[in-house]
């Protein structure tokens, strides 16, 4: 088997264990207490708990839409991979029976909207998406540049606006705990939690640090060319500058190999709140 199958293959069972997961946060948690999550998926449960609509149809038939608009503006792959967690979902919610965990209101919004969240995340961190809604958040962005973030409240806004008057305020208020809670964990599962740092090195010795940076952290580097600088040992000329950025855990492991190669080195850390591109989650081969 190819290395490309393999990762495909990958890809497609973490996709169904986020639509187990998903369907575990639905089923044993907020549909048998009435609650909401947002966006495709809140519809449907509103449509099912009021009108009595089996969830799964028209969980279906409401993310159609959304999956053509997709198809014809965003990605062909994207399209039939959430084709089939969707189904995996709407099937998953028709035939599996799990007990309900709890009734307490708080506990079924906090935990139904983490196993919701871990659902959703792991999916879209895959390649597709469980919910219509982010799909039309990614249109507009692409469009228009609005976030994708406006985007979903504004959508969900309106969702709950209309159950706090058709079911009841409570149902509403706890409903937006759960999406709260389901958006807070979705971005945990895809963005992971990480904390990255930022390291300037100005060293002597820069060409062993950055061999040693590269063989024993597999950490990528940017290099700047300095020109003149004072510092404790007088002026210098013609040295390098080397800066990165590593998970803020590999701190104490970059400043003892700093330690090991230049003592006298000068270093500065700093904290990235932003960083788009480049080499950051994915490491350089050791090899």
């Amino acid at each position: 088997m190819t290395k490309a199958f393999i990762s495909r293959l990958s890809e497609y069972f973490q996709i169904s264990v986020g639509v187990l997961l998903a369907s575990v946060g639905l089923k044993a948690f907020l549909l048998p207490n009435g609650f909401l999550d947002g966006g495709v998926t809140g519809i449907a449960i509103l449509l099912n708990s009021t009108l009595h609509i089996n969830t799964s149809i028209v969980l279906v038939l409401l993310s159609l839409p959304f999956l053509a608009l997709a198809y014809f503006s965003i990605s062909k792959t994207m399209v039939i991979k959430s084709i089939i967690a969707i189904i995996g979902l709407a099937i998953s919610i028709q035939i599996e029976t799990f007990d309900v965990v709890t009734n307490d209101k708080l506990l079924t919004s906090i935990f139904g909207g983490l196993f919701l969240g871990l659902g959703i995340g792991i999916t879209i961190k895959n390649g597709a998406v469980l919910d219509g809604s982010e799909i039309l958040g990614i249109y507009i962005n692409n469009a228009f540049g609005i976030s994708i973030g406006k985007v979903i409240l504004l959508f969900n806004f309106i969702l709950f606006a209309i159950t706090a008057i058709i079911v009841s305020k409570e149902t509403a208020m706890y409903s937006i705990l759960t999406f709260l809670v389901t958006a807070k964990i979705t971005d945990l599962t895809i963005e992971g939690f990480e904390d990255f740092i930022g390291v300037m090195i100005v060293s002597k010795k820069s060409k062993a640090m950055k061999s040693a940076i590269t063989e024993k952290l597999g950490a990528g580097m940017t290099v700047f060319q300095g020109v003149n600088g004072h510092g404790s040992n007088g002026s210098t000329e013609d040295f390098e500058v080397i800066q990165t950025i590593i998970n803020r855990f590999e701190i104490r492991k970059i400043n003892r190999i700093i330690d090991t190669i230049d003592p006298d080195a000068f270093i500065v850390e700093y904290d990235v709140n932003r960083i788009k591109g480049g080499i950051l989650r994915r490491y350089l081969n050791k090899k």
